[in-house]
């Protein structure tokens, strides 16, 4: 399946919303499995960060207060090519 994620500032709190920053559209697969680990590092932030293109691996970013940042990096499934 596929996750369609859509701009949303009708929230109650501005921290809610979802702000979407596009340069060039992609589409691109991942698994699911390392997303949901990803994931388990939510309560550390307020915030998470994802940034994606054609050529480079998704890059998860959560902003740890004045500590810092955790990064994860994941590779997009690669497509057998048919013969």
């Amino acid at each position: 399946g596929s996750i369609r994620l859509n701009q949303s500032t009708s929230v109650d709190k501005e921290e809610d919303a979802v702000s979407i920053e596009l340069r060039e559209a992609v589409a691109l697969t991942f698994a699911v499995r390392y997303l949901n680990m990803f994931c388990k590092a939510s309560p550390l932030s307020n915030q998470v960060n994802l940034s994606m293109s054609e050529d480079t691996p998704l890059m998860c970013e959560f902003k740890v207060g004045d500590m810092g940042h955790i990064r994860f990096y994941l590779a997009p499934k690669i497509e057998d090519a048919e013969n």
